[in-house]
């Protein structure tokens, strides 16, 4: 193949051009990412019990829906909560992989068994199915510049205007708004209803009589009569539109002529859909909505659509509003994506100029450095084809693959040059010689390569995921390289290279040659001696191996490494029963001590009362903080690791809340919390009361152990209830039914929804609920009377009595046993997956019943520790079988396959000297480094092997292999040390997983390229003894 395209240099280029076209083609098309798709897809059901206490929606809603949600396919685990404000959410999580709109479907066709089972309030409120995801894309806020208007009127104008056209843009998941659009509010007064001897559902039925469309068709419509002149539509009443219209609604006509409207009973105002959130912008009242993605959906297009079309509604906003972006995920994105790209350029740079060193003639450094192009766009080609997107992990998978690639081109160039320096030949004879002798090697390299990364591509789960983008886009590097190697570089070196001149180099070279050679029979002398000590050097290894195995048991596990994403959360939560003003009250403090005492580091806060990750309620609050561009804060102690830190220790003052930052994890899909994510589930049938009580054990064990920086329950925490015991038995004596006693309830207390109002053209709510002063204490009970059978007027006093229990807020449940989600973070210096053993083994303390269900980016990580063992023992089961197809040997490969615990030793030391954790980007630097390791000794190996079979004695032919291969090692390790180093030295935004892969691989290449080219040609030599031995006499070495 190589000869065909040395005679034919022209189809070598062309076949290389058409590679590159088709390359750059993919990189105008191709999608940019952080990562690829790697959370798992879920789906949310939502419902909402208007009124109902945690317990209530727990019973007839929860777990209505939990018991139906039965044999859906590639269900991971589901989640559900059930809250005192009414809310019952279930999450489903599916297995990475499955079809989030098939399964909608599937959700979607089990709720509607479960439909007709939930209370009818549930029912009319109308149940959610959709698509979500964990972490919010962006948040964008209206704020009022001159202070005019209310966040009422910026909710309202978000939702009229801006919410229904973001919903639509193609990659937007789900729209969360802070805040509510208008509705009709009335506002019953219980005195003056009574004074008219009128209750709350009169009221009701009032008003939703009246407020009523009539249709009434129109005159001469067919059949007519003969000669119809007449032909026009009758309209009678549509919606009222002003609180005037409401007043003036007739609730009672008296006999004598008078009216009783309900202005006279109530108070009616446009107020607000919902109370629940307060947003505040900068310290000033704003009103947010935050934007999750859609599973699947391109982060950084669908930003960029919400960007322009937030610029193109600006020009219509009203006087004195204008919009913020107080939260965005994606300037990491493009930073990070273009920091890779940096790095990418740097190492073409840096392994041009190792190339230079050692070849040390332009020509000759220009043929491997034009396979560099080819190789990379031919790759991103693949990338296309496979469905891949410009992410991350593509990108530092092609930085390593830089490294790889150049070695196959510098074998190549390498050998002719020797050829021709040593036998004289002109550079044509030169290259088909050399190819004769290197095209199997090149062949096995890139069979052992590529067994390498292979077997990462079919592993399941999120780490699969991970796994495949860097398997498929170094694979298929290694495939182009090759195609380059045996087409392009060996036409390019037959009509580029020049016959050698037998002068000696001067300058700088020729220090450089003096040294080398200095330095190349140093070595031969170092493997003259090893080989002929076999035991001792033996010892040496096995002793190396152990400190191996040691550095791997003590390298702390971890998933992906944290990243500085320029956004950080504060959880607020105030003590239970506490009201919003409270938690304003804190929310003024975090943002006060933000944008005061760390102004160096933060850009803008924008603050929510009444939403929380941890739940919704009137105590629950989170902080968006948004820091400076990354340029800005260049020292380490501007990081937001830092500030957090910083944060953690100012907010642990504050005595009226618990106040937690949060650093994002580094995929914001998989949770919004870094750290560790479980929830404790109680298994023997526990109470509630038995479940917060072993909680707060472990909460307490937790906060003693030094493993553990903070751990803190997630969701609402129990709190004071005033329970109503209704003696039915009195109230049926006086005439009153269960539904008249419920109804007026909900009315007055949890406020109904009547039916709609037209608002500029819009329809919006018509909401009747008692005054705010009628329903502010416990004595207010007595204000309101239910009506009996007989038409009289009964207070609750008569038949109710009240006391204060405790009771839940929120009661939560995983994989539908009672839980609690607890999440927290390591101690600094201590990893994820040492946190995770210690919070199992103080689990294990509280006694049997309870158990550690982890989730999220805590089960990801621990599933991929379990998988990386099986995947390293893959990786060198596929190395040993290439190598033994390659050599037709069974015994040949043990040279090469004993050479891997020295790479991976340096590995381990550079991991334990970076503080790295065994994470996804470390085993796929180990992988590396263990192909790397392979690729030095193949090149020995395969020289050996051919001057022993040619005759030579077994130790002469070891010493002159390792002599002759001992350049071209050195040179293509330093070619991929040095395009590793940018990735080692990195620092701004994404350089966490740029470093923690960039140690690994350059500390595991150079033990690999100092011991290894010492170990490889002895273990050539026992190998060979050991195995020769039992059949081979006739050669001169045989003893």
């Amino acid at each position: 193949m190589a000869r065909f395209f040395i005679d034919r240099p022209v189809f070598a280029w062309v076949i290389s051009i058409l590679i590159m076209g088709i390359g750059i083609l993919a990189i105008r098309t191709l999608p940019v990412a952080q990562y690829p798709q790697i959370a798992p897809p879920s789906v949310t059901i939502t419902a909402n019990y208007p009124g109902a206490s945690a317990n209530t929606v727990a019973n007839t809603v929860t777990q209505v829906i939990e018991q139906q949600m039965t044999g859906l396919d590639g269900l991971r685990y589901f989640s559900s909560s059930s809250t005192a404000a009414g809310l019952a959410e279930v999450t489903l999580t599916f297995e990475t992989g499955t079809d989030a709109d098939i399964a909608q479907v599937q959700v979607q066709n089990k709720l509607s068994q479960a439909t007709p089972l939930l209370p009818e309030t549930v029912q009319r409120q109308g149940l959610t199915v959709e698509k979500s995801s964990a972490g919010f894309l962006m948040v964008v806020a209206l704020i009022s510049k001159d202070g005019t208007l209310e966040q009422v009127d910026l909710a309202d104008y978000m939702v009229t205007n801006l919410v229904d056209e973001l919903s639509r843009i193609q990659g937007v998941g789900s729209v969360n708004v802070f805040g509510g659009q208008y509705a009709m509010r009335i506002w019953l007064d219980p005195a003056k209803l009574a004074a008219f001897e009128l209750t709350p559902s009169d009221v009701v039925a009032a008003v939703s009589a009246q407020n009523a469309q009539i249709s009434a068709g129109a005159f001469g419509a067919r059949p007519t009569v003969d000669g119809q002149q007449l032909n026009a539509t009758i309209t009678a009443q549509s919606l009222l539109r002003t609180p005037e219209d409401f007043r003036q609604i007739v609730l009672r006509a008296e006999t004598d002529g008078g009216l009783v409207l309900l202005d006279d009973v109530a108070r009616v105002e446009i107020g607000a859909e919902n109370y629940a959130t307060i947003a505040r912008f900068k310290a000033d009242p704003a009103s947010g909505m935050a934007i999750t993605l859609a599973p699947g959906a391109n982060a950084l297009d669908t930003a960029t659509a919400i960007k322009d079309r937030m610029a193109e509604f600006a020009r219509f906003f009203p006087e004195g509003v204008d919009y913020v972006i107080p939260y965005d995920t994606t300037p990491f994105v493009e930073i990070s994506i273009e920091e890779v790209v940096k790095t990418l350029f740097e190492a073409i740079g840096l392994v041009f100029l190792v190339m230079f060193l050692f070849l040390q003639n332009l020509r000759a450094t220009l043929i491997p450095t034009l396979a560099v192009p080819v190789v990379l766009l031919g790759t991103f080609g693949v990338l296309a084809a496979a469905g891949f997107t410009i992410n991350t992990l593509t990108m530092l998978a092609m930085v390593l693959a830089i490294g790889l690639l150049v070695d196959d081109a510098i074998v190549v160039v390498e050998n002719v040059e020797r050829i021709m320096e040593d036998e004289g030949l002109p550079p044509r004879e030169a290259t088909h010689k050399s190819m004769g002798q290197i095209t199997g090697a090149l062949i096995g390299i890139a069979m052992v390569l590529s067994a390498v990364f292979v077997p990462m591509a079919f592993f399941p789960g999120s780490t699969g995921v991970i796994y495949q983008q860097f398997a498929i886009t170094i694979v298929s590097a290694m495939a182009l390289s090759v195609v380059v190697a045996l087409t392009l570089t060996p036409a390019l070196c037959a009509s580029l290279l020049k016959p050698k001149t037998h002068q000696a180099k001067r300058g700088p070279f020729g220090w450089f040659n003096a040294g080398f050679s200095g330095l190349t029979n140093g070595y031969t002398g170092t493997v003259r001696w090893s080989v002929r000590r076999p035991f001792r050097v033996g010892v040496i290894y096995l002793a190396l191996a152990a400190v191996m195995v040691a550095l791997f048991l003590r390298t702390p596990t971890g998933f992906l490494p944290e990243e500085d994403q320029g956004i950080l959360f504060t959880l607020i939560q105030t003590p239970t029963g506490a009201t919003a003003e409270r938690t304003l009250e804190v929310v003024k403090q975090v943002e006060d001590y933000y944008l005061t005492q760390e102004d160096e580091v933060v850009e803008s806060t924008f603050g929510v009362v009444g939403f929380s990750f941890a739940g919704r309620g009137q105590n629950m609050g989170l902080a968006f903080v948004q820091l400076k561009d990354w340029d800005a804060r260049p020292a380490p102690q501007q990081s937001v690791q830092a500030l957090a830190g910083r944060a953690f220790g100012a907010f642990s003052q504050i005595q009226d809340a618990q106040v937690f930052p949060i650093v994002p994890p580094s995929v914001i899909e998989l949770g919004n919390v870094s750290g560790f994510d479980f929830y404790l589930q109680a298994r023997d049938g526990q109470s509630h009361e038995d479940l917060v009580t072993a909680r707060n054990r472990l909460l307490g064990a937790a906060a003693q152990s030094p493993l553990i920086a903070s751990a803190r329950p997630s969701g609402l925490e129990d709190a004071a209830q005033f329970n109503l015991d209704i003696d039915w038995r009195k109230a049926g004596a006086m005439g009153l039914t269960p539904t008249d006693v419920g109804q007026l309830l909900q009315i007055a207390w949890a406020g109904t929804y009547v039916n709609d109002f037209i608002d500029q053209g819009r329809i919006k709510r018509v909401y009747v609920q008692g005054e705010a002063d009628a329903r502010a204490v416990p004595t207010d009970i007595d204000k309101w009377r239910v009506r009996n059978a007989s038409g009289g007027l009964v207070p609750f006093s008569n038949f109710a009595e009240a006391r204060w229990d405790y009771g839940a807020q929120g009661l939560y449940r995983y994989n539908g046993v009672p839980s609690i989600q607890i999440q927290g973070s390591p101690a600094p210096g201590v990893s994820t997956g040492e946190a995770m053993a210690e919070m199992e083994r103080l689990v294990a303390e509280l006694g049997t019943g309870y158990n550690v269900a982890w989730t999220g980016l805590s089960l990801e990580e621990r599933q991929s520790g379990n998988q990386a063992p099986l995947l390293y023992a893959l990786s060198l089961a596929a190395v040993f079988l290439s190598l033994a197809a390659l050599y037709e040997s069974w015994s040949i490969p043990f040279a090469v396959m004993l050479a891997m615990p020295i790479g991976i030793l340096g590995a381990l030391t550079g991991a334990w000297l970076g503080g790295f954790e065994n994470g996804v980007f470390f085993q796929v630097g180990l992988l590396t480094v263990i192909g790397l390791t392979g690729k030095n000794a193949i090149l020995i190996v395969e020289f050996a092997r051919d001057r022993y079979e040619a005759g030579e004695r077994l130790i002469d032919a070891v010493a002159e292999a390792a002599r002759q291969r001992f350049r071209p090692i050195i040179m293509t390790s330093m070619a991929f040390s040095l395009g590793v180093l940018p990735l080692v030295l990195s620092s701004g935004a994404g350089s966490g997983g740029r470093n923690a892969i960039g140690s690994g691989v350059l500390a595991g290449t150079l033990s690999a390229t100092v011991l290894g080219v010492v170990f490889v040609p002895l273990f050539f030599m026992i190998v060979t003894r050991l195995f020769r031995r039992k059949g081979d006499t006739g050669h001169p070495d045989t003893p």
